[in-house]
């Protein structure tokens, strides 16, 4: 039976995270961040999605936060989660947010990538493009 290596952590980059958004910071050497698909206005979030991303971070989550946008706050989380080398899964839960579809365009960028002009693939998003962000940090 093959044994596997235990992962080697790291310390995340200087000034981890470096985006700021909604959510919380938790154990920086876990391997999971926690993303809850967010359908309502900032200032109108109900209490049980407060504390969905309070309980990612206190089962261990390196990161528990929402997203609401397939654009702006996907590239949010790829900045906080690159800078962090011990993230290596994304939990996203939630209803898919109508219009939007951040969560389809989130999963579309995990399976197919972007085009040249930075579109997600395969997205039903209406604007699914990754405009300020490097390529090495999409791939």
């Amino acid at each position: 039976m093959k044994k596997n290596k235990p992962m080697r952590k790291v310390e995340p980059a200087s000034g981890y995270p470096p985006e700021e958004g909604r959510y919380v910071r938790g154990n920086d050497y876990s391997p999971v961040a926690v993303v809850v698909i967010l359908i309502h206005n900032q200032e109108s979030i109900p209490p049980d999605i407060e504390h969905l991303v309070r309980v990612g971070v206190e089962s261990g989550a390196a990161l528990s936060g929402t997203l609401q946008t397939e654009n702006i706050d996907i590239e949010k989380i790829i900045c906080n989660v690159v800078a962090n080398p011990n993230i290596r899964y994304l939990i996203l839960f939630g209803p898919e947010s109508p219009g939007h579809q951040c969560g389809d365009a989130l999963s579309m960028l995990v399976q197919n990538g972007v085009d040249e002009r930075r579109r997600i693939l395969g997205t039903q998003a209406l604007t699914p493009y990754l405009f300020n962000l490097p390529m090495e940090y999409i791939a």
